[in-house]
């Protein structure tokens, strides 16, 4: 069969306003003829879709956080795919095949693929289980490792974002799934808009962009600011953005640290581009944390952006390729505040360290890496009875 034979439906449970992530994969399978849905929910501050290449539908759950916003969601998700396998049952329908993107959306994914016999994929953007949040619950821990140990199995064919996820899924599960890393599209072949005009910001600035979650190094960081000269602009929400906000206020850094909540993907590009350098931190507090590889990483290489990052395997390995960040080796106050410091002194160190990102953004970026990714989804598709 021919992609225009397939109708993919990629499921997660997030606004789609805002993942540049799966506007990245989807896009690159709609333009490889592929028809695709992708399936999110809808918030209160829910912005219009922007147009995308394929469909995109919002699913209204509530509430909107907590075990029940993911009971309420996961039977939402459920009868939508049921609805759509249905249809796709009919004669002259395109053949349906689902995609579960990361461990919140997988057991709709696999209970309706199962039903009726549809291929399915795993899309494992992180190692769940291993998330700060859900392994600080112990109870919590233990069913989404539950879920991970009955699904993940059922699903034969998958990718993950680095090779320590994928040697993991290996050594649990006896499941092969490729590597797809969170590259950009080059920066050539993206737009960017004008930040909103009320947003006021510095001339020179650090930029932190991405989820504003717990384990991503905010109690050091907000602490470091006390002794940096230059001011930190963090573009993203999430879990852990009241803490940060206490975390502001107690440490007297109001005039230094800047928050713009969520942006539009084009304006968080534009707004990359506008910043001095980037920061990639994360607490040692899992195995995701150590083995992280953040789509944040590759977005400032993009942008020809400088960054402060963590020494954790992957990164070191990255800069051992392309020198582009300066590397704090502990994720502590002091150590982060020298390493910004450094790097907003010392010019020539910023330039090597810019060119060096201009280089690599010629290599890492997503025009190879969707080849990887359409790869795993032709041999899915090419012998699909083999999940049944």
């Amino acid at each position: 069969m021919q992609p225009q034979d397939y109708h993919i439906y990629c499921t997660v449970t997030n606004d789609l306003s805002f993942d540049q992530r799966m506007h990245r994969i989807c896009g690159s399978l709609a333009r490889a003829g592929y028809k695709v849905t992708l399936v999110g929910r809808s918030t209160a501050n829910s912005l219009p879709l922007d147009h995308q290449p394929f469909e995109q539908v919002r699913l209204n759950v509530s509430p909107e956080k907590g075990k029940r916003f993911y009971w309420s969601y996961n039977k939402a998700l459920y009868r939508f795919l049921q609805t759509k396998a249905q249809a796709h049952q009919q004669p002259g329908a395109a053949n349906m095949a689902i995609c579960a993107i990361d461990l919140d959306s997988i057991v709709p994914c696999l209970l309706v693929s199962k039903k009726y016999r549809l291929p399915r994929l795993y899309d494992a953007h992180e190692l769940f289980t291993e998330l700060t949040e859900v392994k600080r619950r112990p109870w919590i821990a233990a069913i989404w490792k539950a879920i991970e140990a009955w699904c993940v199995p059922q699903f034969q064919y998958g990718y993950t974002v680095n090779q320590f996820i994928a040697d993991e899924f290996s050594r649990r599960y006896n499941v092969k799934y490729a590597v797809v890393r969170n590259m950009p599209m080059p920066a050539g072949n993206t737009f960017f808009e004008a930040l909103p005009a009320a947003l006021s910001l510095p001339e020179r600035f650090f930029l932190y962009q991405g989820a504003v979650n717990e384990g991503r190094a905010f109690d050091e960081l907000i602490a470091a600011m006390k002794e940096t000269s230059l001011p930190l602009v963090i573009a993203g929400d999430g879990n852990y953005m009241e803490q940060v906000k206490s975390l502001i206020a107690a440490h007297g850094v109001a005039d230094k640290v800047f928050l713009t909540g969520h942006l539009k993907p084009a304006v968080l590009r534009g707004l990359t581009q506008r910043a001095f350098a980037g920061i990639t931190l994360f607490n040692n507090s899992g195995l995701n944390q150590y083995y992280s590889l953040a789509n944040r990483f590759f977005d400032y290489v993009q942008a020809g952006k400088p960054q402060v990052c963590v020494r954790y395997p992957e990164y070191e390995h990255l800069n051992q390729q392309h020198e582009v960040a300066v590397l704090v080796n502990e994720v502590a106050p002091g150590e982060i505040s020298q390493a910004m410091n450094l790097l907003a002194k010392d010019a020539v160190l910023y330039e090597t360290l810019a060119g060096q990102s201009t280089v690599a953004a010629t290599v890492w970026n997503w025009t190879e890496e969707e080849k990887n990714m359409l790869q795993v989804w032709a041999n899915c598709l090419q012998e699909p009875l083999k999940q049944y």
